[in-house]
């Protein structure tokens, strides 16, 4: 039973970390138009599968942004 339950923590605690990786990914990133990264961050909060979703997907749609100095 203990071993179950940390198990589960793991799957929780992993996916929540690559979820916020992925939703810093889109905030960093430039997309086609605004509805395109409100997608992308919608389906990226989807639980346990969003941010692979996103970095199968959508990850390579955005670019960089660049600054200008």
């Amino acid at each position: 039973m203990e071993d179950t339950l940390l198990y589960i923590l793991l799957v929780v605690g992993l996916s929540f970390a690559l979820t916020m990786v992925a939703l810093i990914d889109i905030i960093k990133k430039d997309f086609p138009t605004v509805k395109d990264k409100f997608v992308w961050h919608l389906v990226a909060i989807i639980p346990v599968v969003g941010w692979l979703i996103y970095f199968a997907l959508g990850a390579k749609k955005g670019k960089k942004k660049t600054y200008a100095s």
